[in-house]
């Protein structure tokens, strides 16, 4: 549009030199008309100034002509360049919201791995700081008045799973049979351990079920083996009921120990032996407690043993059970 507006420019400077031209022819004729006395020589001029005077007239249609054109062509390059403009414009806006967009992503990722840093490094300060070895205290309570149950063979199923696993050595297990009352807090005092595990039965009523003198049933509250879990060692971290109907005892402990494993329903004596023992390897293996937990309910599943939603796992608050590790991986 550009070069259409030159040539329409060149085109009416050359009709205005024409103009121009004939301007000239009619004051000549005019000053022949002046000197002149012949009527002849006068009428002549006259006609030849109004011939030129007609060409003039028709120059002058055709440079209003040009004159339209060139403002409409200006109209359109204005509008064009607005145009173009308000392109230049939108396609800055939307760089800018790019750029920003992309620094904003550049700075989220750079959070995300600044926090994946910092997880790192809580994490391997938390496991710096566990213990070389740790103490799994099993209790095992079968009075003779009650179904037997076959504990002997859950920890031997746990030996041989821990014997099996990766830090085997890490894991020191220690077992108290036919145990009363006054058995609990003197061997947890004896061997300071990192987990108490409850084996055996329960009640309802979320009693545990011990022995008497008599090796019959002795009944102990839910609220007095919380007690004797809060004056306990102060690295008992996991208290394990595996026992009937303990979820409510396991959910009281928390606000005592890290975490705690109860009980929901009854539970079978295969499916406690077979939990037990898969959580245990998971643990040894360096699992975090999440992991070996849900690596048990799977070794259900496995068996066949349909009891994968009896076991509950409790945390204390503001603690996750995917970032808690008994043994150092």
């Amino acid at each position: 549009k550009r070069s259409d507006l030159t040539r329409l420019s060149e085109q009416k400077s050359k009709e205005l030199a024409k103009i121009s031209g004939l301007n000239n022819k009619i004051q000549t004729a005019i000053r022949q008309m002046n000197s002149s006395k012949s009527a002849t020589t006068i009428n002549n001029r006259q006609e030849d100034i109004f011939k030129i005077q007609m060409i003039i007239s028709k120059i002058e249609k055709k440079v209003a002509d040009f004159e339209a054109k060139i403002s409409m062509k200006n109209r359109e390059l204005h509008n064009e360049q607005r145009k173009l403009d308000a392109q230049e414009l939108k396609e800055h806006k939307n760089r800018q919201q790019i750029q920003e967009k992309l620094q904003r992503q550049q700075t989220s990722a750079l959070s995300n791995v600044n926090k994946t840093l910092l997880e790192h490094s809580d994490m391997i300060n938390t496991l710096s700081k566990l213990p070389e070895k740790i103490t799994v205290l099993f209790f095992a309570s079968n009075p003779q008045d009650q179904g037997q149950l076959r504990l002997d063979e859950e920890v031997r199923s746990i030996k041989e799973m821990i014997r099996s696993s990766r830090h085997r050595d890490a894991v020191k297990l220690e077992s108290c049979w036919a145990v009363r009352p006054g058995d609990i807090l003197q061997n947890i005092n004896e061997f300071s351990p990192t987990i108490v595990h409850f084996s055996g039965h329960g009640s309802s009523d979320d009693e545990l079920v011990l022995m008497d003198n008599n090796s019959n049933t002795k009944l102990v509250s839910m609220q007095s083996i919380v007690q004797a879990m809060s004056v306990a060692n102060d690295n008992l971290r996991l208290v394990f009921f595996n026992t009937c109907h303990s979820q409510n005892q396991a959910s009281k402990v928390i606000e005592h120990v890290e975490c705690a494993i109860g009980m929901s329903t009854s539970i079978r004596d295969d499916a406690a032996r077979v939990f037990s023992a898969q959580f245990y390897s998971s643990l040894t293996f360096g699992l975090s407690v999440e992991k070996s937990f849900n690596q048990a309910k799977a070794a259900l599943m496995l068996e066949g043993i349909p009891q994968e939603d009896t076991p509950i796992l409790f945390m204390r608050d503001g603690l996750e059970a995917a970032d808690m590790y008994i043994i150092s991986q």
